[in-house]
């Protein structure tokens, strides 16, 4: 399998796509284009991305079989591992990380757009507007809400949302990401999970890449006034 993604310090979606294919266990390799330079728009006009519209991820498994969007490639895998490495066991564990999975691809525009994905900055006095706040709150809400109800799946690996790491945590670890980088004050609880998210050996190879990234995207270096 080959993996596209864009910078990694910057490129949530790509963050999504790249632990789901970590998460799967199966060897694959990662070709990083930098979002935003020549090469990145002489590249997004190419075969490798015409299936998904010139964006990042894009997954090709073989020269025939091409998956692009985040959530997409995390069922893909799921199937390809036999339904073990990705959602909870219990179905109705299953339903609701399904819906929050669904939820952050779909949601949370405010957030999206005041607090831009930067894995190497933090912003210790950072304002969000009202909007973003409200987003931030029903992430905790739905946050809370699954470790409550199932948070003591999996035994040992009960620090997730649902017990063990799995696709939910995939979906929101950018989300973690930019609570940290923006200084987003949460409940301990929601420290807690996002601590056990950071530590997460894929999401640390991750974060150490993107430490060493040179690229710089200047519109994604400003922290948001409120």
């Amino acid at each position: 399998m080959k993996l596209f993604i864009g910078n990694k310090a910057y490129s949530s979606w790509s963050m999504r796509g790249w632990l789901a294919c970590k998460q799967s266990g199966l060897p694959f390799e990662e070709v990083v284009v930098p979002l935003y330079s020549d090469e990145w728009d002489r590249r997004r006009e190419g075969n490798e991305f015409a299936p998904g519209g010139g964006k990042v991820p894009i997954l090709w498994d073989g020269e025939d079989c091409v998956i692009w969007d985040s959530l997409a490639i995390i069922e893909y895998l799921n199937e390809k591992t036999d339904n073990k490495l990705f959602w909870p066991d219990d179905v109705h564990a299953r339903a609701m990380a399904r819906s929050m999975a669904a939820e952050m691809h779909s949601s949370y525009a405010a957030l999206r757009r005041e607090c831009t994905m930067n894995i190497r900055r933090i912003y210790p006095d950072a304002k969000i507007g009202p909007e973003a706040q409200a987003d931030v709150a029903r992430i905790l809400q739905i946050w809370a809400e699954a470790r409550a109800r199932f948070g003591g799946l999996g035994g040992g690996d009960g620090d997730f949302l649902f017990g063990a790491f799995g696709a939910v945590d995939i979906m929101f670890a950018p989300v973690v990401t930019r609570f940290i980088s923006y200084s987003i004050p949460v409940p301990p609880f929601a420290a807690a999970y996002m601590k056990a998210v950071i530590e997460h050996r894929f999401v640390q190879d991750w974060i150490a890449s993107a430490q060493e990234e040179e690229w710089v995207i200047d519109q994604y270096e400003i922290a948001p006034e409120g």
